[in-house]
Formats: structure tokens, C-alpha cells, sequence
């Protein structure tokens, strides 16, 4: 899947660790997102909320097209150690083959990674119940323990985001040497 598209194709070398990360990042949120996509048939994978709300026509394409967001959120991340986030793509109009500002992609890159952190890194919290962090009740601790298995690796999108960020910013703060004129020899 990840094969066709072109990573470190950039100025400046990627390092390994950088590349590894951004493609595995799909494949670290993708148990969750399966993990979501029976609640868009409204089975509830062992939950029980009395206050749940009742099952309505437009859950089904919000579940799926959160999980596809979430898939789409982590595959723009390649951005970040790819070519296509150094120099805009032929196909942006009025961008095309202009360099990408770094802030341009380092500022949502950090913005969002924070969020995510916020957003995902809270979880143990929930699961011990401290600091009034609140996990939605299960029938047996086999649902509960899957879906913990299954909802942990996104603990991880929100560094991994944080930490390509870095990478980047750090590979493209040097403006790029210029190529040393051949010398003559005689």
C-alpha cells in the first residue's frame, strides 16, 4: 500500500527513524478504526451506556467518515518526510513547484499532534478513573480488555505527529547549500 508512494525524496536526507514512523502511522491507527466500524451498524461491542442515544439514520456514514478521516489524517503525514511537503505538487493551483513553507506544515503538524495528544493520551486516566476521567462501562472485561487493545495505539498518533514535526523542522531550517562549481584542472 505504502510502496507507491515516494518517501525521502527530499532536499535533505529523511532519517530512517523519521520514515519508519510515518509509515507505520497508518497501520497505528487503523485498530482503532476498525474498532469503531461496528458501532456504524449500531452493535455496540459490549458497551453499556443507559444514556446512550438511540440509533439514527446518520450514524452510519459519520462512523465510517470519521474512520476515513482518521486514515486520511495519517496518510498526510507522509508530507512530512516526502517531497510533496518540501515543494508543492503540480496539481495545486497558483502553488505548483513553490516550496512549501516550513511553517506552512510545521504549525498544523504540531497543532494537530497536540490536540491528539490531548485528546488520546488521557485514556489510562479513564481506565484507572482517576482526575475524573470516566471509561464507558462493558458487560464482561473480554470487551473492555479488546477494546483497549484495540484503542491504545492511538496513544501514540499524537507523539509520532510531534516528533516528525520536529524532524522536519529541523531537516528544512538550514536553507539548502548551494552546489559547488566544478573546479578547473589543468
Amino acid at each position: 500500500m505504502l510502496t507507491n508512494i515516494p518517501l525521502g525524496d527530499t532536499e535533505r536526507p529523511v532519517p530512517r527513524w523519521a520514515l519508519r514512523l510515518a509509515r507505520a502511522l497508518p497501520f497505528v491507527v487503523l485498530p482503532h478504526c476498525l474498532w469503531r466500524l461496528p458501532f456504524a451498524v449500531d452493535f455496540r461491542m459490549g458497551t453499556i451506556d443507559p444514556a446512550a442515544p438511540a440509533f439514527t439514520w446518520w450514524a452510519t456514514p459519520y462512523v465510517i467518515g470519521l474512520s476515513v478521516l482518521t486514515e486520511a489524517l495519517a496518510l498526510l503525514t507522509l508530507g512530512l518526510v516526502s517531497g510533496w511537503g518540501e515543494v508543492f505538487p503540480s496539481w495545486v493551483p497558483f502553488l505548483r513547484g513553490r516550496r512549501v513553507p516550513r511553517l506552512a506544515a510545521v504549525a498544523p503538524a504540531v497543532l494537530g499532534g497536540l490536540a491528539l495528544v490531548a485528546l488520546f493520551d488521557p485514556m489510562p486516566l479513564a481506565w484507572l478513573g482517576v482526575l475524573g476521567f470516566e471509561e464507558v462501562a462493558y458487560s464482561n472485561g473480554w470487551w473492555q480488555a479488546l477494546a483497549r487493545v484495540c484503542t491504545s495505539p492511538s496513544m501514540l498518533w499524537g507523539p509520532i505527529v510531534l516528533a516528525l514535526a520536529c524532524a522536519y523542522h529541523h531537516r528544512r531550517r538550514r536553507p539548502t547549500p548551494e552546489p559547488r562549481p566544478a573546479r578547473a584542472t589543468m
